[in-house]
């Protein structure tokens, strides 16, 4: 009779839902998500917003915290777009935070 190899917790999931669990514990950027749950950058965005429409379902909701300008300070308030802006409306900088992104009950 052959064992089962042991698979680390996070092989047997989805992307998705390893994203969930990576959400659930702080807020994230794009960029660290992509790292921790092994997925590029641009794909963790697509499943993001996949999530944001099929959350309501669950009673949860994807929260946004929007990028600002490390250099005057304007926030990204009506942003609808999930991505990093690519420069400041009011100073022109690209010296940006990230967007970050977590898991709201």
């Amino acid at each position: 009779m052959m064992k089962q190899p042991i698979l680390p917790p996070e092989q047997g999931q989805t992307p998705r839902e390893r994203l969930l669990n990576a959400l659930s514990a702080e807020p994230l950027s794009a960029r660290v998500l992509s790292q921790r749950v092994r997925l590029a950058e641009r794909e963790v965005f697509d499943h993001l917003q996949f999530l944001q429409k099929t959350l309501k379902t669950s009673g949860q909701r994807l929260v946004l915290t929007p990028a600002t300008c490390l250099d005057c300070q304007f926030v990204f308030r009506k942003r609808e777009r999930l991505t990093r802006p690519g420069r400041c409306p009011v100073c022109r900088s690209t010296h940006l935070s990230e967007p970050l992104f977590s898991l709201e009950p």
